[in-house]
């Protein structure tokens, strides 16, 4: 009995509200375990490991982004039209695929590991060596053979609308890569006195052995919990061949990898540009470059992975169960789901990310020590979570309309931005007297933004979305983020936390952030802005917590 307590459906709420939870405590704890390991490994090494864990990324997304989120589509919808026989083989048919993909990118990633190396250091100096760079994306490499398949299981569940355990095990496999990364890190530098390049190779070995504990979760679950996965209703046999199962897969598949890869695209560009633009434009010496890149794709990233994990847990719930409400052809729940999943990611991000750029000092003080350099990058960075928080849900509800045209030429828009403004606005910054990085973390805001108001026209013109109260909801948010914040400012201005001791800021941190969600959800509930973004759910979901 208590083995199946986990293996309840949930509904669109419920399971965002509980995605987004899980989601909220790996990237909590991915944020944490950065204060010891970067005393541990400092810039260079945030630097190596940055390089290392962004080409893995890129690879992730080639090789298997978009076919977990197709699995659970394709799983929903096989579901609702009781064709059971091919939903089934769909499950099988896509671990094969995500194997032999993953596979096919491992082989590519370790053999032009150099390769990769020499593109991201050319010919600098003073820094990491194109020897250790080719090291440690050769060890992550192997992270590529698991996590497909991975994620293969995870859409099942998700397929069947048990979002628990593929929610638990994104926490155990999260748990299993930062104590490799830790212990690992701390036995090669501190005990065994070997070097940089070397500790770094273990830690992002953690992504391996951090997935493959996660996979193997999933399989006993889904082994000891099988009738779950049974129907009582007789099947209908609908004849679906395997190349027609496939061509879906693919079909549906493709698109959702071009979203998962566009975002990793933005890591990727900076990978490959930044440190050269710093040093032929803004002057920079390349160890300098190198700490302003680890800062970018390391440290500060941290933070905004918390932001936008509310998104992708808004996203694994809203795709099964608005897949269904569009094979049934309902428009009014169409309009009404799309309102509230983009209000419900709102909801959340606009807050935090107000409230972490103003808490942006205390925030660096506490998990990387007193820097400026750190505090003004974090207090605009912090931006691009609320930002791509907002992509991801709407590129995403584009994608299950299948007009793939427009969802690419979005993509598209959003990525040449990136890429075509990153050097000339470092370059512009710089020669305006203000921080050159602000011009990469700019061109990540316009293509992110360009990309969301292409979406917003198409959705509103060719869908017929009407966006009226989404629009009354962003206004009350905004409202209820702004008092926040001017109430916090206020109290700022009368007791100003100006000490660099971190446990003093971790309590300011601990302090405001209490008082910021009193204020905010207090503004919320008189203004009746929960009622009218959750309904009556959320005073369910609170009676079932205080019975608890």
């Amino acid at each position: 009995m208590k083995k199946d307590k986990l293996m309840k459906k949930n509904t669109f709420i419920n399971g965002a509200l509980l995605v987004s939870a899980c989601i909220i405590i790996t990237k909590v704890l991915g944020v944490l375990f950065v204060i010891p390991f970067y005393s541990l490994v400092g810039e260079q090494g945030g630097a190596l490991y940055s390089y290392a864990y962004n080409i893995y990324v890129f690879f992730i997304s080639l090789s298997s982004a978009g076919i977990p989120l197709a699995i659970s589509k394709i799983i929903s919808e096989y579901n609702m039209l009781g064709n059971y026989d091919a939903r089934d083989r769909a499950f099988v048919l896509g671990k094969k695929i995500a194997f032999i993909f993953g596979l096919g990118s491992f082989i590519l990633l370790s053999t032009f590991a150099p390769n990769f190396a020499k593109i991201i250091l050319g010919d600098l100096a003073g820094g990491n060596s194109i020897e250790s760079v080719t090291m440690v994306i050769r060890i992550i490499s192997t992270a590529i053979l698991v996590v497909p398949v991975l994620g293969i299981y995870r859409g099942y569940f998700q397929g069947f609308k048990y979002m628990e355990p593929s929610s638990f095990s994104r926490i155990l496999e999260q748990i299993v890569r930062i104590v490799i990364i830790l212990l690992g890190s701390f036995l090669v530098l501190d005990v065994f006195k070997l070097s940089l390049a070397t500790a770094i190779g273990v830690a992002v070995f953690g992504a391996t052995a951090g997935a493959f504990t996660a996979y193997m979760y999933l399989l006993n679950k889904k082994l000891n919990n099988k009738n779950k996965f049974k129907n009582n209703v007789p099947k209908i046999k609908i004849p679906v061949s395997d190349i027609t199962i496939l061509k879906k897969i693919f079909y549906y598949a493709f698109p959702l990898c071009l979203i998962d890869l566009s975002k990793s695209i933005y890591s990727f560009i900076d990978t490959l540009t930044v440190v050269n633009g710093l040093v032929d434009y803004a002057k920079f010496t390349t160890n300098d470059a190198e700490v302003i890149v680890s800062m970018l794709s390391t440290w500060a990233t941290k933070f905004n992975m918390i932001i936008s994990s509310i998104a992708t847990g808004v996203v694994v719930s809203l795709i099964p169960n608005l897949t269904e409400s569009i094979i049934k052809g309902n428009k009014e729940y169409i309009n009404s789901k799309i309102n509230k999943a983009i209000s419900l990611c709102l909801f959340f991000v606009i807050p935090m990310t107000f409230g972490m750029s103003f808490l942006s000092k205390s925030i660096w003080t506490v998990f990387y020590g007193a820097n400026d350099v750190g505090t003004t990058l974090l207090s605009y960075f912090v931006f691009t979570g609320l930002f791509s928080s907002i992509f991801i849900v709407v590129i995403t509800i584009m994608e299950l309309f299948k007009d793939y045209k427009a969802l690419f030429i979005s993509l598209l828009i959003g990525v040449l931005a990136k890429f075509l403004f990153n050097i000339p606005l470092i370059s512009s910054f710089y020669r305006e007297g203000l921080p050159p990085y602000y011009g990469v973390i700019t061109a990540t805001l316009l293509g992110y933004i360009l990309s969301i108001i292409f979406c917003f026209i198409y959705l509103n013109i060719k869908i017929k979305i009407n966006f009226e109260k989404l629009i009354t909801n962003l206004f009350d948010i905004l409202c209820a983020s702004i008092f926040m914040i001017l109430i916090l400012i206020a109290i700022d201005f009368i007791i100003p936390i100006t000490t660099s001791n971190r446990l003093l800021n971790l309590l300011f941190i601990f302090l405001y952030a209490i008082l910021g969600v009193i204020l905010f959800f207090g503004y919320c509930y008189k203004t009746k802005v929960l009622d009218s973004i959750f309904g009556v759910e959320y005073k369910k979901i609170l009676k079932h917590i205080i019975k608890k």
